[in-house]
């Protein structure tokens, strides 16, 4: 299962510049109507991903409950206080670290290409993103992965595994956005989970990290 989102994110690619080649879209024009689709490719990834969870719902369910003296709303605010901090670092040093980056050292993606791509479907982007992407992510990378990886390889090889998956899963962002999603949001999101022995705190972070990412997305394109 980790390997699925990436593996369908690169089905889906392929098969939609498969799809405009054959209704003659001109061949300098695929890559950009593929990547107009990104939200909609994300939201169909993050379903099927979903659908797949149904297959270790016991793991599941394990992931989701609370350990004994944890306290639900208390989990909540320090993962969100921690998602809102990330998203800070993100926006002011990650992100133009991002582009500088892909002009300077080079990307297979065009250099500020990301924020435009997602700003695109507004609407599509905020359902994979802020409502789907942390319960699904957070649920198998760090509540089913790392329990099961660690059962397996160690706790230290389960934490760096997940966050490689999970850094693997942004591919379509480009090389130095995978790396920054894996080491970056993948550690600390990882991090949350040891420290706090659940999901519900990286869940938080996540959920309020893509919010704060949406609305950046939203300001780019010029939407109140």
């Amino acid at each position: 299962m980790l390997a699925a989102g990436p593996l369908l994110f690169l089905f889906a690619f392929v098969a939609l510049s498969v799809a405009f080649a054959a209704t003659g879209t001109p061949a300098d024009e695929i890559a950009a109507k593929v990547a107009a689709l990104v939200p909609h490719t994300l939201l169909a990834v993050l379903a099927c991903l979903g659908l797949g969870l149904l297959a270790v719902s016991s793991e599941v369910q394990r992931a989701w409950q609370l350990p004994p003296g944890a306290v639900l709303f208390g989990d909540l605010a320090i993962g969100a206080l921690c998602g809102l901090a990330l998203a800070l670092v993100y926006i002011a040093w990650l992100a133009p670290l991002l582009v500088w980056l892909q002009r300077t050292v080079g990307d297979y993606v065009p250099p500020g290409s990301i924020r435009p791509a997602l700003a695109g479907s507004l609407g599509v982007f905020f359902v994979a993103n802020a409502m789907l992407a942390p319960l699904v992510e957070e649920t198998l990378y760090r509540g089913v992965a790392i329990p099961m990886l660690g059962e397996r390889y160690g706790p230290v090889a389960a934490l760096v595994l997940s966050c490689l998956a999970f850094g693997l899963l942004h591919w379509a962002g480009g090389l130095w956005y995978m790396l920054l999603a894996g080491l970056v949001a993948g550690s600390c999101f990882a991090g949350l989970y040891h420290w706090r022995g659940g999901i519900v705190a990286p869940f938080a972070a996540h959920l309020v990290l893509n919010l704060v990412e949406f609305i950046d997305a939203a300001a780019a394109r010029g939407d109140p």
